[in-house]
This record gives structure tokens, C-alpha cells and sequence, in this order.
């Protein structure tokens, strides 16, 4: 079981981990261990998180948000199976803490009376400026 806060935890039904071979240095060993991790945690039947937790968590998983509404983590950081194990456990606990957490809504604000007046003197001097760019009469 994969603890999130004091309320919600994640059952070991919902997680299965797939281990494969990693790429990268390693020498010979890298070809005959699996230590990377490829972690499902199953999101979308999860009965421990509400729906709007859900909702946030597809989105902050992007890609790693499956068709069939599973979060796919991969690891390969390491040369150790239990220590890529951890990561993507810890991982998946940080994503979903970070859906826990609901959004500020945004209170919209309009600009002072003195900044609309500050802009618009600004553009008048740079048009006066630009205005002063013109052709030069050729008399003289």
C-alpha cells in the first residue's frame, strides 16, 4: 500500500510493475538484469481518489496518462532494481499530491485609472517620435 497523505492511500491491486532492461552504461551487465521500472498505477477505477482529484491528475500526467486511464511511470535512473522501484513509487506519491491540491481560482483585476493614463501618454510619445521620422524636405 502507497500512502498519499493522512486519508487517501493507494491499494497494491491498483499498481503492477513491469520490469525491463535498461539502457544506457552499464557494461555487460546492462544486457542480462532488469532494473528499470515501468509502474501502472490504475487512476481512473481507483476507488480512493474523487473524481475531481482525477481530473486534475490527467492532467498534470500528460502523457503518461493511458487511453484506458492508467498512469504509466518509467525508471531507469539507476543501476539498482529497488532503488528505481522507490523513485517511481515516490514519483507516482508526487503527482498525485500535487492533484490533491485544488487551484487558486484567479480573481481578475483592472488596471488604476493612473496606469491606463501612464500608457497612454507613453504611446503618444513614441508615436510623436516615430511621427519625427518622416521624409526630409530637400530645400536649402
Amino acid at each position: 500500500m502507497l500512502s498519499i497523505n493522512d486519508t487517501i492511500a493507494i491499494e497494491d491491486w491498483e499498481l503492477t510493475e513491469q520490469f525491463t532492461r535498461s539502457g544506457g552504461p552499464g557494461g555487460q551487465n546492462v544486457n542480462k538484469v532488469s532494473t528499470a521500472v515501468e509502474l501502472r498505477f490504475e487512476a481512473e477505477r481507483s476507488p480512493n481518489l474523487p473524481g475531481a482529484v482525477k481530473t486534475r491528475l490527467r492532467r498534470l500526467a500528460g502523457r503518461r496518462w493511458t487511453n484506458d486511464g492508467a498512469v504509466l511511470i518509467r525508471v531507469d535512473e539507476t543501476r539498482h532494481q529497488a532503488r528505481n522501484r522507490e523513485i517511481a513509487r515516490e514519483r507516482l506519491a508526487e503527482l498525485v499530491r500535487a492533484a490533491l491540491e485544488r487551484p487558486k481560482r484567479r480573481i481578475p483585476t483592472r488596471p488604476t485609472l493612473a496606469s491606463k493614463r501612464r500608457r497612454l501618454e507613453g504611446k503618444k510619445a513614441r508615436g510623436e517620435v516615430k511621427a519625427l521620422r518622416g521624409k526630409v524636405d530637400g530645400e536649402g
